[in-house]
């Protein structure tokens, strides 16, 4: 128990900038209140101790402004961030290095007994009012933004934004690692139109990397037929387009889009 409270206490200061020192940490934070006596409560709930588990998580709701039921299962180093108006469900389960902030939701969308609320695997972030409903699974370091409404799983890695809940942002793929390459090749960086989110310029460039990229194969198929052939191959040593401008572009055509 109490090593959890170091591990605890010790996550508090690698994520809240804000945080002063170990005195204020323990006498100021809602959400390592809320944790400690949550510990508590489930361990009572665990025994057998319904009623007195119960009774301790309720105080804890009119203490810090967080409710979690007693039977929810919780990892180490979990950190509620300001914390206020926080619900945590009876079946919810949370990994190791989770992190909600305030008006968070983890509930259910069933009356029926048994599982019904979310599983959050390891090192998921839930921004501050986004409610995460039904019995799904939020895939490790899975991120929700702020007042999304996420009711299906989510692959681990993803970032999901809206109302419903869509993915904005998933694990770095294959093909967004080849586009990666090609474009530092040529001079120009296609993550720099968009960081995270679904942009539809960022689109339309991922799309014309690919078609550049496919077109750079077929150039070089036809170059190497063509020298086992012993024919003159045309365009050897011509340089490649310059396109360190083109980054200056997308970013115009972005606020344009933005302001439209």
């Amino acid at each position: 128990m109490f090593n959890h409270l170091k591990e605890d206490v010790a996550c508090v200061f690698e994520r809240d900038p804000a945080a002063r020192g170990i005195f204020s940490v323990l006498t100021t934070y809602a959400g390592v209140h809320a944790l400690i006596l949550h510990r508590v409560s489930h361990r009572l709930w665990c025994l057998g101790l319904r009623w007195p588990a119960s009774f301790l998580a309720t105080f804890s709701r009119f203490l810090t402004g967080i409710e979690i039921h007693p039977a929810a299962r919780i990892g180490r180093r979990f950190f509620i961030d300001h914390g206020m108006g926080v619900v945590i469900g009876e079946t919810a389960e949370i990994g190791d290095d989770c992190t909600l902030y305030h008006g968070v939701t983890l509930g259910g969308t069933s009356w029926e007994k048994g599982k019904r609320h979310p599983q959050l695997c390891n090192n998921v972030i839930i921004g501050a009012g986004a409610k995460v409903l039904g019995p799904i699974t939020i895939g490790e370091g899975g991120r929700i933004g702020s007042n999304a409404v996420v009711n299906k799983d989510v692959p681990p890695g993803a970032t999901v934004v809206g109302v419903p809940g869509h993915v904005a942002k998933r694990a770095q793929t294959n093909d967004e690692q080849r586009r990666r390459e090609y474009a530092r090749k040529i001079g120009f960086e296609a993550y720099g139109a968009s960081q995270d989110l679904d942009d539809p310029v960022a689109r339309s460039v991922h799309s014309l990397l690919d078609h550049v990229h496919a077109l750079d194969l077929k150039i070089e198929m036809m170059r190497s037929t063509m020298k086992r052939h012993g024919l003159e191959v045309p365009g050897e040593g011509i340089r490649e387009p310059e396109l360190c401008e083109l980054d200056e572009t997308v970013s115009e055509e972005r606020q344009s889009v933005g302001n439209t």
